[in-house]
């Protein structure tokens, strides 16, 4: 187990994977493990987790998968079941190496689907629920279309120079990304069967305005969950409603850990001023 400092990076496999810990260290509390989206990274969560840590007094531990952020690049093109990878074979080591004990897992866009894929595939008893904000479950024709737009956007105006700010290998971030969801093969994606195993409750905080995703994504999991599913669809948010919509997002997850904590006896000590 790490001894883990507010920054550092972890060795996972072949990977040195960035970090911030937030608050309390898992042996102390609870800790909320989050999961960032495809173009996503450790810096790009702004204060969020500062925020989330004082909302709810427990710890929260973000980090930066391989190919973003300051960890170590990947191999191109990514395999097209890369979130599954991520889910089963890295997501697990990086519990272990923090020294995970109890807590939840908070994704964003892709990374609510690993959650889900982790969740679904994996009877972890330390998980006690899951915040998925945007999550994906199948590929969805405005999916493609917006993903197609931002690949136009990023070769043809600031988009790089702006994405290179949280990306050390900012090539790297995006064609990882936006490859494997533009491959003609990622159309089958489909993770809806994992929904019928997952056995903690659910959270769903999506954007009324979401372009890349429709409020179908939300149908799929009332449909295939056996779980209890709290759904926030929040207006005038998009598809980062963390950031377009910080109060209201805050406001539902907080109170969703709170709730799931309290049911297990686990909530925070004392919270933080």
């Amino acid at each position: 187990m790490t001894v883990l400092q507010p920054s550092g990076r972890l060795t996972i496999g072949a990977s040195e994977l960035e970090y911030r810990m937030v608050g309390p260290a898992p042996d102390v509390a609870p800790t909320l493990v989050l999961l960032h989206e495809g173009l996503g990274s450790v810096g790009l969560w702004g204060d969020f987790p500062d925020r989330l840590a004082a909302a709810t007094g427990v710890g929260v531990f973000v980090y930066s998968r391989a190919g973003y952020g300051a960890s170590s690049p990947v191999a191109l093109p990514r395999p097209l079941d890369y979130m599954h990878r991520e889910a089963l074979d890295v997501l697990p080591k990086v519990l272990d190496a923090i020294g995970f004990r109890r807590g939840l897992l908070v994704g964003h866009s892709d990374g609510a689907s690993i959650a889900a894929i982790y969740a679904g595939s994996v009877q972890d008893h330390r998980v006690r629920g899951l915040g998925l904000i945007a999550p994906h479950f199948i590929v969805e024709a405005i999916s493609v279309a917006s993903i197609a737009e931002i690949k136009t956007d990023y070769e043809q105006t600031e988009l790089r120079a702006k994405l290179a700010r949280w990306h050390s290998d900012v090539d790297n971030a995006f064609y990882g990304w936006n490859g494997a969801w533009l491959d003609p093969a990622f159309r089958a994606w489909d993770i809806s069967e994992v929904l019928a195993y997952v056995r903690v409750p659910i959270l769903i905080v999506q954007g009324a305005g979401d372009h890349y995703g429709t409020l179908r994504q939300i149908e799929i999991a009332q449909e295939e969950c056996y779980c209890p599913v709290d759904v926030e669809i929040i207006p005038g948010a998009a598809h980062s409603p963390h950031r377009e919509a910080a109060e209201v997002t805050l406001s539902a997850v907080a109170g969703f850990v709170d709730r799931i904590l309290q049911v297990h006896g686990e909530g925070a000590r004392e919270r933080v001023a």
